[in-house]
């Protein structure tokens, strides 16, 4: 469903879809000005690929021509507490120059059949405080909750 008449095809990743996958982690690094987690240390292809492979790993790309111009990564998480499952929204892009057309919408409305299709409870996503672009999308598709997030090292480096 393209809610906007978007041209645009929406297709998820697998694990020969690898050139498509670079260019979305080109497109994150642009978007969220972050070249430093996006570029500086790219992954190889086999681990692109074993991640591609997993079932619970989605990366969804939409694409005009052969260019990616937006496109999502989300995972499924199992729940112990009922036989069911969530997804999250890592993150989400789309290419500047193609924005407020609808293709971050149907990104999400893909997500929202496949997440259906595997029973699915919840598709949950955070947006950062001054995002207002990307909290009016979220508050347009879902309701809003108030939580705290908090990022707790695993190890101490330099890397990090």
């Amino acid at each position: 469903m393209n809610p906007l008449n978007v041209t645009c095809t929406v297709a998820q990743l697998s694990k020969n879809d690898l050139p498509l996958m670079r260019q979305l982690n080109a497109l994150f690094a642009a978007a969220f000005t972050d070249e430093h987690s996006y570029a500086r240390k790219p992954p190889s292809d086999a681990y692109l690929c074993k991640l591609l492979s997993q079932d619970h790993v989605i990366a969804v790309v939409a694409l005009t021509g052969n260019q990616v111009t937006g496109g999502l990564v989300a995972y499924e998480l199992p729940k112990l507490e009922q036989e069911r499952s969530e997804f999250y929204i890592y993150d989400l892009a789309v290419a500047e120059e193609q924005r407020r057309q609808g293709i971050a919408t149907t990104l999400i409305d893909h997500l929202r059949k496949l997440a259906a299709a595997r029973g699915a409870w919840v598709i949950y996503v955070q947006a950062d405080y001054g995002d207002d672009p990307a909290i009016a999308l979220y508050e347009k598709l879902g309701s809003r909750e108030e939580v705290l997030h908090f990022d707790i090292a695993v190890r101490r480096s330099l890397e990090q």
